[in-house]
């Protein structure tokens, strides 16, 4: 599914770097309406190219007097008068829009953060179905201090700071706090309200709709000859991909499983069963193990070794199609990833950051992991899905339900789970016996289904421990589950004290060369999920 495809009830969002923007596009997105995010510094052909019938412009951590505070291009506001777009400012989307049509934006005599209550001072307004009060959430300093002509406020906090305003006569709209997030528990009804009847936009947006587009799309890309290589990695995300496209073009489909030294406890095993039982796909398993550590041998820093694991991919897949080439006289030309929109939105450069590309969080090897010159097309039909879409994709594509509720793995493997280098030792081996019993005690006590995602980390550092009657000095390993919507944000899970205590017992006695586990309990943000 491109973008361009969607042409009709599209709520597009200029993301100017709030940590909350992402939190927009998933609500739109439950009310059955399709909603893309993009840079709130596009191009104004970018924005108009996609035709949106709204576009929200969301908060950010700037301030609109600092700099090169990050803006919507010039001739923007002249665009979506005349095509009628209706237009909504969040935090700093709000004060974005109040000085950009002749107000004025200050400093706040009292900054207002947290829960804050506001009330709705005026009947009968666009943005509200009614008056009263509501608590909501605020993030912001600077304040509306005089609005644009024609513009007039609607709601003001507590404190009598500007709490929303809007001109319906030009299809202006502004909410000064964060209606996207649970902290504002109307939030969500005033966006509906908004979307449905203010702006007219109407549902009907479902996954079956992103199928038949995305079938459609595969076969215009791919030509009646043309034949396709996907990488499988045993994921919730590169099967549903091959799955599509395998419905799209049938047998001219070849995938691949690379067995890179990288994976989890009997995986290769595991997952070429199922590849081969429950979804019937053309699959070859390749043993590339000492292909990859060799190049990762004495590698510590994690974006270099996505770089090289990115890298060495590209090589396979080359080799892959070659081979495939000499044995069926046709060369493939493009290549499946199962890329999702949480990797393009973290390897994406933030608004006002000066920079042209990422200010990476860190490279996925679907997105930025990959060598320039790979000669192969990209195919990414999930790149605008996020995971719980995607499993819900997969249920009508008929992957095994099981299949789909396994977590999520990254793309490098283990290497970005053993801190420094991979191929010191038997690290790889603790760590996967490790992760094996942490996951398997997740199962036994029903927790899976649970959590987002968990997993073992083999850290850097030895401790001094206590087995047997005699002084130890072994590896410490860490245990990170967390509970997430999407993968953008997420918080720690709070295992109960008797799980961690057996967790750590079996671990301890069953794992030759550990003394010491430790949790991690950081949620993100701060950290990421991974811990490189």
């Amino acid at each position: 599914m491109e973008a361009q495809a969607v042409k009709t009830n599209l709520v597009l969002i200029l993301d100017f770097g709030s940590q909350y923007t992402h939190l927009i596009t998933r609500r739109i997105r439950s009310l059955s309406v399709f909603s893309l995010c993009i840079s709130g510094t596009s191009s104004l052909k970018s924005i108009t190219e996609l035709n949106p019938s709204v576009i929200i412009l969301s908060g950010g951590p700037h301030s609109v007097h600092a700099p090169n505070a990050p803006s919507f291009p010039d001739g923007f506001i002249e665009y979506v008068e005349s095509k009628g777009v209706f237009v909504l400012g969040i935090c700093y989307g709000l004060q974005l829009l109040v000085g950009k049509l002749g107000g004025e934006v200050r400093v706040g005599e009292k900054q207002e953060y947290g829960r804050m209550e506001i009330e709705v001072v005026k009947e009968r307004c666009g943005l509200f179905e009614r008056g009263g009060k509501q608590v909501v959430w605020m993030s912001h300093g600077d304040e509306a201090a005089r609005l644009p002509e024609g513009f007039e406020v609607v709601a003001r906090s507590q404190q009598g700071a500007v709490a929303a305003v809007e001109n319906p006569g030009r299809r202006f709209y502004g909410l000064q706090y964060h209606p996207e997030v649970t902290h504002s528990p109307e939030g969500m009804a005033t966006l509906k309200h908004f979307l449905f009847n203010v702006c007219g936009v109407v549902d009907g947006w479902t996954m079956t709709d992103v199928m038949q587009e995305e079938i459609k799309v595969i076969n215009e890309m791919v030509g009646t000859e043309d034949h396709v290589i996907c990488a499988l990695s045993g994921g919730v995300d590169s099967t549903v991909a091959a799955t599509l496209v395998h419905k799209a073009i049938g047998d001219r489909l070849r995938c691949v499983f690379v067995d890179n030294g990288l994976l989890r406890f009997k995986e290769r095993e595991r997952v070429m069963e199922t590849f081969e039982k429950d979804l019937h796909l053309p699959v070859t398993c390749v043993d590339a193990v000492d292909q990859f550590l060799s190049k990762l041998k004495g590698v510590v820093d994690p974006e270099t070794k996505r770089k090289i694991i990115g890298k060495e991919f590209i090589c396979i897949f080359d080799a892959f199609a070659n081979d495939l080439e000499q044995k069926t006289g046709k060369k493939p030309t493009f290549l499946v990833q199962g890329t999702l929109y949480p990797d393009v939105i973290e390897s994406c450069p933030p608004p006002g950051s000066g920079r042209t590309h990422s200010h990476t969080i860190k490279s996925h090897h679907n997105v930025g992991g990959l060598p320039k010159d790979m000669k192969l097309k990209l195919i990414e039909p999930l790149k605008l899905l996020f995971k719980d879409e995607v499993r819900e994709l997969g249920k009508i594509l008929n992957v095994p339900v099981p299949f789909l509720k396994r977590h999520p793995f990254p793309g490098p493997g283990l290497a970005v789970r053993v801190l420094g280098d991979v191929t010191e030792g038997n690290a790889l081996d603790i760590l996967r016996q490790v992760d094996e019993i942490f996951i398997q005690s997740i199962k036994d006590a029903g927790l899976y289904d649970s959590i987002w995602q968990a997993f073992a980390v083999f850290l850097p550092i030895r401790s001094v421990g206590v087995q047997g009657d005699q002084r130890t000095h072994s590896h410490v390993v860490a245990l990170r589950a967390v509970t997430s919507q999407d993968g953008m944000t997420a918080d720690w899970y709070n295992f109960e004290h008797k799980f961690l205590d057996d967790v750590s017992r079996k671990i301890c006695n069953s794992v030759r060369g550990v003394n010491r586990v430790v949790q991690d309990i950081t949620s993100k943000p701060p950290s990421t999920i991974e811990w490189e």
